[in-house]
């Protein structure tokens, strides 16, 4: 992983600040794009998850004001800013993320086979990837149970993970 630019996380902490005041959650930022073309993205998430087209606008209204007050902070041409929830398949990344999705499907790529966090069944030990409900998280890592099997994944060996939106019964499509 590439170290983040000093910008990015002065930005990071604007984008907080702002978030904050609105009473939502940071969830993550990303700078994407080249040219005209780039954008900043800021996701925002509220306790209960009920992030609102207000939450949205004003937040992104907060944090306007502050990075035009700095008009030189962001290096080269000129970028979009966006900011909206991370959606229904949002991606993990952090500790907290992960909590909030317990008792959801998750789909989870690691970096090493299974066999590398202890475990010893022969049907998930050189495996890479699962995707089945998150039994619990905590600050070391996942934990999940699949037929009486036990997956413990710490984080430091994950690539990629993502909730599932599963459509339920009595859900329209």
């Amino acid at each position: 992983m590439s170290e983040t630019p000093s910008w990015m996380e002065t930005v990071k902490n604007m984008a907080q600040t702002a978030a904050t005041e609105q009473g939502c959650l940071l969830y993550d930022v990303e700078f994407v794009g080249l040219g005209k073309g780039r954008t900043l993205r800021v996701f925002i998430d509220r306790e209960d998850g009920n992030v609102t087209i207000d939450d949205c606008s004003n937040v992104s209204k907060a944090l306007n004001e502050v990075l035009d007050a700095d008009e030189n902070l962001i290096p080269g041409e000129a970028y979009n800013l966006e900011v909206s929830t991370p959606g229904l398949e949002r991606h993990l990344k952090q500790p907290w993320h992960f909590q909030k999705a317990v008792g959801k499907k998750i789909y989870v790529k690691t970096t090493k086979a299974f066999e590398s966090a202890g475990v010893t069944d022969k049907k998930w030990k050189a495996g890479k990837t699962v995707e089945d409900v998150l039994e619990s998280a905590d600050e070391k890592g996942i934990r999940f149970v699949i037929k009486g099997v036990e997956l413990n994944v710490p984080y430091e060996m994950i690539d990629k993970a993502k909730v599932i939106f599963e459509m339920t019964k009595g859900q329209k499509k």
